[in-house]
């Protein structure tokens, strides 16, 4: 398992997202913690607003788990907070985000999170709350490294002029048929493609690189916008049929493929699953070393719709 740097630490480029142990049995939880730990995964996100009320799948992890003190230790622990789903609307206001931490350590059973993103951009933030918050958490031990989601360089920038904390994350979606903040800096200035529109506020990927900021890819097997997998769909017969031919050649399962197309990107992002398949886990990690030479990468990204110019 591939390590990169995010923050002042080291995490595995492949790291295991846990919105979807709602529903799943102890038992169920654990197999699957396990399976990714003997894959090398010890890096764990959640958010508030998963599970089926607020802060439901980090309570269900630790229901589960029962972690001890020493086995805290081993591991990483990321939530998110911002997303109100009464409403639905967003919320970066101090008092929102501290008692939502809270809430995350109370739910974790834990004394501290590792790392504290802010989910999805709120319209009405105001960045000296953000910051008071931040502060006030980092203080007290509460909270060990900040970052966000889902955000534009420039709303990263707002942010920064109050924020003094790093901010060591940005978990935005990415997969090989979802690729704008790639595809949009490959057609850069190209009349009339729609590739080259820009819907990121601006090269976000090269403004983390930029910035320290590790870029955390979720979804990294959508097909779109939560329209279902790309992998073995008929949709995508071109793109299929390059990943099984490499998933042949460098004789691991397509899943690896598919992971491997992002973390051979310089970047040294991370690959947040979502799935709760204990294979798929394993098959997935097997992609986070391989190296895809660039003539097999752009293959990949031609294959899947994009335009090289």
């Amino acid at each position: 398992m591939k390590r990169i740097t995010l923050g002042q630490t080291t995490a595995p480029n492949v790291v295991l997202g846990l919105m979807r142990i709602a529903d799943r049995t102890d038992e169920q939880i654990r197999s699957l913690i396990g399976a990714a730990r003997d894959a090398g995964i010890d890096f764990f996100d959640h958010a508030a607003v998963y599970g089926d009320q607020l802060h439901g799948c980090e309570r269900r992890f630790a229901d589960a788990m029962q972690l001890t003190p020493s086995a805290r230790a081993e591991i990483t622990l990321q939530t998110k907070a911002g997303i109100v789903p009464d409403g639905p609307y967003f919320d970066f206001s101090y008092e929102h985000l501290i008692t939502s931490a809270e809430d995350s350590l109370r739910a974790l059973r834990t004394d501290y999170l590792d790392v504290f993103l802010l989910h999805r951009p709120d319209a009405l933030v105001e960045p000296d709350e953000v910051a008071r918050a931040f502060d006030e958490l980092e203080a007290a031990g509460k909270v060990r490294a900040f970052g966000v989601s889902n955000h534009t360089p420039r709303q990263i920038d707002l942010l920064r002029t109050a924020v003094r904390q790093p901010l060591v994350a940005n978990q935005l979606q990415l997969s090989i048929t979802h690729a704008p903040i790639i595809g949009q800096g490959v057609a850069t200035n190209m009349a009339g493609v729609d590739q080259s529109s820009t819907i990121d506020g601006g090269g976000v990927l090269d403004y983390c690189r930029i910035n320290g900021i590790t870029v955390q890819a979720w979804s990294p097997f959508q097909a779109g916008f939560f329209t279902g997998v790309f992998l073995g769909a008929p949709e995508y017969p071109e793109l299929n049929a390059v990943i099984d031919r490499l998933a042949a050649a460098y004789d691991v399962p397509p899943i690896a493929i598919a992971t491997a197309w992002i973390t051979r990107h310089p970047a040294n992002m991370q690959v947040v699953l979502g799935t709760t398949n204990a294979e798929r886990v394993a098959g997935a990690v097997q992609g986070s070393d391989i190296p895809l030479t660039r003539p097999e990468w752009y293959e990949l990204f031609r294959a899947a719709g994009y335009r090289v110019p």
